[in-house]
């Protein structure tokens, strides 16, 4: 195990007067713009290649002038990086590819004094094989007391060569791998719902929720102020480990709760959580990537004892349709009243495709597409999306380069990718590598500004005039229409939290909704529509013409509008 651990710093105290204007705000998190930052992508401080906490450091003041409330920061812990970091070897280091703790700790102290909050990954549904305690467990043979806080067992056949049961793992092909025991002969089973390297924890056994909430205390202590936990939704196992018997729901995003995901008992864990995160001052928060079969599901995750937020897949999901958008919005809104939670959206992520990219395609191709498709129409929708999901009552999250427009690069030559579930056969499509590539800061440059020492996925041509550099400051950017709609919706009153919409006449292929003096419009159809106008317009993703009282709104264009 690293020895990092002695090198923590003393946690910050709530006193200290960075970490009281981030606290300033109450219930901050209910209509927070969160900025998720892949760490191996953003920048990079050292010329290796991969991205570093320095370089995300090195680049806060750029998040705080976008107009971000907070910063989500995927795993940077030590892991032999199987998934990415999501094989965590130890929780309580930082890998050295990423620096070293005081690196963590120098990040959150500079967040702090610029006004934003610090939200770090938790994976708890597995560990990485490399962890003390999996490789003590296979070290010490059958009957080890460490093999208990996994999920070891016998396999079926004559001699024990089939898998405990007929599970299989999401990155494709069995989610059970057999051992070879340390007299070298073939030996149990373990399980991994993900990779062989990431064997999932048994929560039934009380060492594994005593070393999560060890572990939940000392990050808040470094002074995070929130935990996104990844797999939310698994952690607990049906008793007895029932086979599944169909292999129809092995999708992230089932139709269906199964033996292994979405299990009741995972709320107990989780109202223990929250009465840790409640000792702490600052509002701290849960986020749960919760990948429910409904709307409805997910809003169990945040009753008022256990999480604050839950990732809305289902809104993810839906393509640029007016009736399907409006769906999901009031299903989405219907769900969280009741427990009093604010709707989360959320467009992008580090395992989908690109928004930009998805709305280029054509309707049912899912969250995964390998083609280009239609780049301008794609731009232009991503845009228009993005300004109604900005609009919408709670919070939402931003990935890092949706704010430059960027496209999912679909064309890595197969010897660059380095996604598990590439290599793995069925499952998953593996392709994510084509949200990773990291980001263009520059025009110019080994790596567009991302380093010196180009960079660990290749950056496509032409990627430069998607920079930073190349639309800061350029009417009409993507960039400059992101850093203009964050900077209204703190502005207006009635933007922000809420808990619903007054849906208005509109024609068909049109949202239109009011929020107090608010008034959003989102043209969802390939044609310009005429719509009543609705006041002084604050902000448009394309094309407004006004005159005689209405509105000629292009193609694919979201307008907002104030009647104060």
């Amino acid at each position: 195990m690293s020895q990092q651990h002695s090198a923590a710093p003393a946690p910050t105290p709530t006193t200290d007067s960075a970490v009281a204007t981030v606290a300033r705000r109450r219930d901050w998190w209910r209509d927070a713009v969160i900025y998720q930052v892949y760490p191996r992508s953003f920048a990079d401080s050292n010329g290796d290649g991969m991205g570093d906490l320095e370089g995300i450091r090195s680049r806060l003041p750029y998040l705080r002038d976008l107009g971000v409330d907070a910063v989500w920061l995927s795993p940077f812990y030590a892991s032999p990086q199987a998934d990415a970091g999501y094989d965590v070897a130890d929780y309580r280091a930082v890998d050295p590819m990423f620096g070293t703790l005081l690196d963590a700790d120098a990040l959150i102290r500079d967040a702090h004094a610029l006004g934003l909050r610090i939200i770090v990954d938790l994976v708890p549904n597995h560990s990485s094989d490399q962890h003390e305690w999996f490789k003590r467990a296979l070290a010490e043979g059958p009957g080890s007391p460490l093999r208990e806080r996994y999920h070891f067992r016998p396999g079926k056949g004559e001699n024990g060569e089939l898998p405990p049961n007929d599970w299989e793992s999401i990155f494709g092909g069995p989610a059970w791998t057999r051992v070879t025991e340390p007299d070298g002969t073939p030996g149990e089973w373990y399980l991994h719902l993900f990779a062989p390297e990431q064997p999932d924890f048994n929560w039934e056994h009380p060492a594994v929720g005593d070393e999560f909430r060890s572990i939940l205390r000392f990050w808040l202590d470094m002074g995070v102020d929130g935990f996104r936990i990844d797999v939310a939704h698994g952690m607990v196992k049906a008793e007895g480990l029932p086979d599944l018997g169909s292999h129809d729901e092995l999708r992230l995003l089932g139709n269906d709760v199964t033996p292994f995901f979405d299990q009741d008992g995972v709320h107990d864990i989780y109202r223990q959580w929250r009465l840790i995160l409640d000792e702490y001052s600052g509002e701290r928060i849960f986020v749960a990537e919760a990948w429910t079969p409904t709307v409805e599901r997910t809003a169990n995750y945040v009753r008022p004892d256990e999480l604050h937020q839950a990732f809305n897949f289902q809104y993810l999901a839906t393509h640029w349709d007016a009736a399907e958008l409006r769906g999901v919005i009031d299903r989405t809104l219907d769900s969280m009243r009741p427990v009093g939670a604010p709707a989360t959206w959320v467009l992008s992520n580090h395992d989908v495709t690109r928004h930009a990219t998805r709305f280029a395609n054509p309707a049912g191709l899912g969250t995964q597409i390998r083609l280009a498709g239609d780049r301008e129409l794609g731009l232009r929708r991503a845009r228009a999306a993005t300004l109604l999901m900005l609009a919408l009552p709670g919070s939402a999250y931003v990935y890092q380069g949706e704010e430059l427009g960027l496209p999912d690069v679909v064309d890595l030559p197969d010897e660059v990718r380095q996604d598990p579930a590439y290599f793995r056969g069925a499952g998953q499509d593996g392709y994510r590598d084509g949200c990773r590539v990291p980001i263009p800061w520059t025009r110019e440059g080994s790596s567009y500004g991302f380093g010196d020492g180009g960079s660990w996925l290749p950056q496509p041509e032409g990627w430069g005039e998607l920079s930073v550099e190349a639309q800061t400051g350029r009417p009409g950017s993507t960039l400059e229409m992101y850093r203009s709609a964050l900077a209204v919706r703190r502005e207006q009153a009635d933007l922000g939290a809420g808990d619903a919409v007054e849906w208005l006449p509109a024609p068909e292929g049109v949202l239109a909704f009011r929020r107090g003096d608010f008034v959003c419009v989102a043209n969802t159809t390939d044609a310009p529509v005429t719509v009543p106008a609705h006041g002084r317009v604050l902000i448009t993703s394309g094309d407004v013409e006004e005159a005689g009282g209405e509105a000629t709104v292009a193609a694919d264009t979201t307008v907002w509008w104030t009647t104060a």
